[in-house]
């Protein structure tokens, strides 16, 4: 057990204390399939093209909806041949990539597998697309206390996405460690080490409700931009108190989504995409600790 609160001291004295503080206490909450950080083309604020309407908190137009269509095959630069395979300069790169990661943590591990899966490995492929490359450790076989085995993962896989900015073909490297048995909810998984597909993604159910998801991400989007208001009328408590109350919300959609036959294809997921691509869930954080920090400050 010690070991493990060493370890993760030594992450908080490179300077990554309230990051980690802040992504491990938020991400069962919100994000527990997985965040992300911001990275390009998205940024802290929203361009010129997003319209607000003051008066009624409503959105406008941010994400083109072609973005997340059905493509007619999955993407050529990363498979090849029928039934597609990952091509073999790809593959060996991404195992590198995961071999390197857990060579420089301070623990024994050892790798079950290597997956490939997210939008790149499906067929709503989109230049918005990461490289979600997932490593898979049975974390019961470094310590019985898997949460701070899990929180070891989320420190060390956080720091090394800010690290680095490595790009296949021009899609961003995201890396993920999750345990042996996590339920991992997609239509496309492959596994890189054994070289075949653990879930093949099928063309044909791929159907995107695009109106749907984004009156669902236009309603969220209204609720948090209204709370700006509140926020500046400084009704701290009433805005933790939305702010607890929007991020269940969240939760239960993307979780209701991800457990319906469409999946990640569901109205309700692809909402979820459309907030986090817009950059509203970072808003949402933010606000949440800016009126805590107003809260608690003396003048």
């Amino acid at each position: 057990m010690d070991k493990w609160f060493k370890i993760i001291n030594e992450e908080k004295r490179r300077g990554y204390q309230k990051r980690i503080n802040r992504y491990i206490k938020d991400r069962n909450a919100m994000l527990n399939k997985g965040g992300q950080k911001n990275t390009k083309p998205y940024t802290n604020k929203m361009g010129s093209h997003v319209t607000f309407d003051k008066q009624t908190g409503n959105i406008g137009e941010e994400v083109d909806p072609e973005t997340f269509e059905k493509q007619p095959s999955l993407n050529h630069k990363f498979w090849k041949d029928d039934p597609p395979r990952l091509c073999k300069k790809t593959s060996n790169r991404l195992v590198k990539i995961a071999q390197d990661f857990i060579d420089k943590l301070d623990v024994d591990v050892e790798i079950e597998d290597i997956r490939f899966t997210g939008s790149l490995a499906n067929y709503n492929w989109s230049k918005y697309s990461d490289v979600d490359l997932h490593i898979v450790v049975d974390f019961d076989k470094i310590d019985e206390d898997t949460e701070l085995v899990k929180s070891f993962f989320d420190a060390a896989r956080m720091r090394w996405n800010d690290m680095h900015d490595i790009k296949i073909y021009g899609y961003e490297v995201e890396l993920y460690v999750e345990n042996v048995g996590d339920v991992h909810k997609s239509s496309g998984i492959y596994s890189i080490l054994n070289h075949e597909w653990i879930v093949e993604p099928d063309p044909t159910s791929v159907d995107i409700d695009i109106a749907l998801a984004r009156k669902k991400s236009d309603n969220i989007a209204t609720q948090i931009n209204l709370l700006q208001h509140i926020l500046n009328k400084k009704k701290y408590d009433v805005v933790l108190r939305s702010i607890d109350r929007i991020k269940d919300k969240i939760r239960r959609m993307r979780s209701a989504g991800l457990n319906s036959p469409q999946q990640e294809f569901s109205p309700e997921n692809i909402a979820f995409k459309i907030l986090r691509r817009e950059d509203i869930l970072q808003k949402l954080n933010d606000l949440k600790y800016d009126a805590y920090d107003r809260m608690m400050s003396i003048k």
